[in-house]
């Protein structure tokens, strides 16, 4: 009897072993990788006590890492702290209520508690961690066993799962960034931002930054859980000196409120304002800066190209403002620089052929002779920035409606020792105006919190805020510290006794967390 072989249905590529092989190993690779993520899905949180709160540690797949402290209502930390696969969320949930009884009631309990912080959150992350490991092991082997049914598969799912999981590890271990605490992006409401980002007094190295930092957010978000009425914010630091930059109000009265929010919390010094507070420069638009009498602080101001001289001589009748126009004035020990900007672009005739550059030239000639150093200038337009490279360490403008960070270089190439010239250009505290209504998404309201140290009056941090959302209380600040000039020389101390420090100068680059370095 004639015997008829059956033939196979499978493709003859897939027939020869070697492809069998690939393909084989192949799915149990994608096994375990889905496996590990159902792991850390289903199990890969936990709970444990931070201070007087219960604090759940979540970890989830991700591409980009990092942490987020998330401490509902008051809104949430997001930090830069590692890159890898895997997001740290560490969630404030609830509040003990006889450990925050004691808080209120015993002025010591606080420290206490923000002492032990440290401990607290080491012991939960390192709980989470052989909890995320054993879930991501077991969830390969199971979805392993479901799919093959093999003792030899479901092992190398688990292998595979293992050297996923101490990859994970590694990754974050090798791109640990411990300063990131120190330049943490703030999510929620504005009035909440400086009570959970705190001041910025650990902006010198002062203190061992993570540790201390942590405790500090712990004490602050404490006070805030803990006291019933007349929350307090932080502590404020008597040696840093505050400024307020803002710029391109154009005439958007939302601005007023938000700049009155921003100085009663952050406990502003001054307000410094580089220009275009006015649309057309109309009389009828004088009464729109009487606002500023009602921040009760010092207000520096410069004209831009939509002010006229009317609306700087309506500024100029604040009790608390001081309009500058080539001219040099000090508050607070803060040696301050500025000038108009030479154009008014409402009347097109007028100082048509007037130079935003020179303008520029004019305010470094003023402070060479001005009899004292300069800490900052003020320019309206970036362009008017570029002659004053070398002559302040300082300079702050508006004018794009987009805030930039750069350095300054000389015309002759030299760098001086302490740095090149910052350059900080504020986007619009006013959201650009009606003309901010004209794209698809409305321009945001830009402004930032300069911080001074007290001694040298040299640059040390900011806090770049950022406001949209429904009603705009929605907010984004984000702390950047100031470091050094990576360009400048080193200038090595003549005694071989003395070693230098790294604390951050007003000669500091500034590029930190979420602000990129200019090539």
């Amino acid at each position: 009897m004639l015997r008829l072989r059956r033939r196979s249905w499978r493709p003859a590529f897939v027939r020869r072993p070697r492809v069998r092989r690939t393909a084989s190993a192949l799915g149990v690779i994608a096994v375990s990788v889905v496996g590990v993520v159902i792991g850390v899905l289903l199990a890969g949180s936990t709970t444990d006590d931070v201070g007087p709160f219960e604090a759940r540690y979540s970890v989830i797949p991700s591409l980009t890492g990092g942490t987020e402290v998330a401490i509902p209502p008051l809104g949430s930390l997001h930090l830069a702290s590692h890159y890898g696969p895997a997001h740290l969320q560490v969630t404030l949930q609830a509040l003990d209520q006889e450990r925050t009884q004691a808080i209120v009631t015993d002025p010591n309990a606080l420290e206490r508690a923000s002492d032990g912080a440290v401990d607290d959150v080491s012991r939960g992350v390192r709980r989470l961690i052989w909890q995320v490991a054993g879930a991501s092991v077991l969830g390969a082997m199971l979805l392993g066993a479901l799919i093959y049914r093999s003792a030899r598969r479901v092992a190398g799912c688990g292998a595979i799962a293992l050297v996923m999981v101490l990859g994970t590890g590694m990754s974050a271990a090798g791109t640990f960034r411990a300063q990131s605490i120190q330049e943490p992006r703030f999510e929620g409401l504005l009035v909440n931002a400086p009570a959970v980002v705190g001041d910025a007094r650990a902006i010198a190295d002062r203190y061992e930054e993570y540790r201390d930092q942590l405790q500090r957010l712990v004490a602050n978000v404490g006070r805030i859980y803990g006291t019933v009425s007349n929350l307090p914010v932080y502590e404020p630091d008597t040696t840093t000196t505050r400024v307020l930059h803002v710029s391109d109000l154009h005439l958007n009265p939302a601005a007023w409120s938000i700049i009155g929010t921003v100085v009663e919390q952050f406990d502003i010094d001054m307000v410094v304002d580089t220009g275009d507070i006015n649309d057309w420069g109309s009389e009828p638009e004088g009464s729109y800066v009487d606002a500023i009498a009602a921040l009760r602080v010092p207000y520096v101001f410069i004209r831009g190209n939509h002010d006229s001289a009317s609306t700087a001589a309506a500024v100029a009748r604040q009790p608390n403002a001081t309009v500058l126009d080539n001219t040099v004035t000090e508050i607070d020990g803060l040696v301050i620089a500025g000038i108009s900007d030479p154009r008014f672009t409402p009347d097109k005739t007028a100082d048509g052929a007037a130079s935003v550059e020179g303008s520029g030239e004019s305010l470094a000639a003023t402070v060479r002779v001005a009899g004292r150093p300069v800490n900052l200038a003020m320019v309206h337009d970036p362009i008017a920035a570029e002659p004053l490279a070398g002559v302040v360490p300082l300079v702050l403008a508006g004018h794009r409606h987009k805030r930039e960070i750069t350095r300054l270089d000389q015309e002759d190439g030299r760098i001086p020792p302490e740095g090149r010239t910052l350059l900080m250009v504020q986007g619009s505290t006013g959201g650009a105006g009606l003309r901010g209504l004209e794209k698809e998404e409305p321009t945001p309201l830009e402004m930032s919190v300069l911080y001074f140290d007290d001694t040298d009056k040299s640059l040390q941090a900011y806090d770049d805020i950022t406001v949209g959302g429904t009603g705009q209380s929605e907010v984004t600040l984000q702390r950047n510290l100031v470091r050094p000039d990576d360009k400048a020389p080193v200038v090595r101390s003549p005694s071989p006794s003395v070693s230098g420090s790294t604390s951050g100068s007003g000669s500091g680059s500034p590029f930190g967390a979420g602000s990129p370095s200019p090539s």
